[in-house]
């Protein structure tokens, strides 16, 4: 993982479907963690969920 950009690399995970759970495990860190990073990106992107914030990452091709 990329510890300078954790909230980038956790929202690549998550526009490639994966559960909190597994952004977890992948990247070494807490659930909580994951559900805090989430929660700032869905805020940076001004949507309301993970569906609408993966559509976003994939419009400007992060993944």
């Amino acid at each position: 993982m990329d510890h300078a950009r954790p909230a980038q690399t956790v929202s690549v995970q998550m526009a490639r479907g994966a559960t909190n759970r597994e952004i977890a495990a992948a990247l070494t860190l807490a659930e909580g963690t994951v559900r805090n990073h989430l929660t700032n990106i869905l805020g940076k992107l001004g949507v309301s969920d993970r569906t609408q914030a993966a559509v976003k990452a994939k419009e400007w091709g992060l993944v």
